[in-house]
C-alpha cells in the first residue's frame, strides 16, 4: 500500500476508488487478482488496497458469501474509459452478466471519481448504493476515512450508520 502522493507529482490525475467483490471460484484470490489487474491499467497507479472483508450476499439468497475490498487509484483515464477498463478486467477473469445480483467471479465498481457526480446510462458516480453498504464503506474507510461521497458525507461518517450489517475482516 502506498501513501497518497502530492497532487503536484501527477498534475491532472484524479483519485478514484474501486469496489471489488467476488463469490465464485476462489473469491479471496479473485480479489487479490483484481488488485494486480488494476495496477496494470494505463495511465493509472494503484495507491492503496484495503483488507478483504467477508459478507453475506445482499438481495439474493442461496449464494456463497462475498469477499469484498476497495482499491484507491490515481488515474488520468476519463471516467467512462476507466469503467471500460474495469469491465474488461471482469471479462478476463470470467465475469458473465446474467441477472441482477447473480453470483460472480469478479465485480469491479467505480465507487468514486474525484468529487465528480456522474449520472449517465451505464455510469453512475458515486456508486448509487455505496452509502448503504458496510461491505463498501468499511474497506473504503480503512484506506481513506476522509474520502467524501459527494452529497452524502465522509466514508467514516457514513460507516457509523451501517454498523449493524454483518461484515467480517478476513
Amino acid at each position: 500500500m502506498a501513501s497518497t502522493p502530492d497532487a503536484a507529482d501527477n498534475p491532472g490525475a484524479i483519485q478514484a476508488f474501486i469496489g471489488i467483490g467476488a463469490n465464485l471460484g476462489d473469491p479471496q484470490e479473485q480479489v487479490r487478482i483484481a488488485f494486480r489487474a488494476l495496477a496494470t491499467l494505463p495511465d493509472t497507479r494503484l495507491l492503496a488496497t484495503s483488507a478483504i472483508y467477508r459478507t453475506s450476499p445482499v438481495g439474493a439468497a442461496g449464494q456463497p458469501d462475498y469477499f469484498n475490498a476497495v482499491a484507491r487509484l490515481e488515474t488520468r483515464l476519463a471516467p467512462a474509459v476507466l469503467l471500460a477498463g474495469l469491465l474488461e478486467i471482469e471479462g478476463c477473469y470470467g465475469r458473465v452478466r446474467t441477472t441482477r445480483n447473480a453470483p460472480r467471479t469478479l465485480d469491479l465498481d467505480l465507487l468514486l471519481y474525484g468529487a465528480l457526480r456522474i449520472d449517465q446510462p451505464g455510469l453512475n458516480v458515486p456508486h448509487p448504493r455505496m452509502h448503504l453498504r458496510r461491505f463498501v464503506l468499511e474497506p473504503l474507510a480503512e484506506i481513506a476515512p476522509a474520502a467524501e461521497v459527494p452529497g452524502r458525507g465522509s466514508a467514516s461518517q457514513l460507516l457509523a450508520a451501517v454498523m449493524e450489517q454483518a461484515v467480517t475482516r478476513t
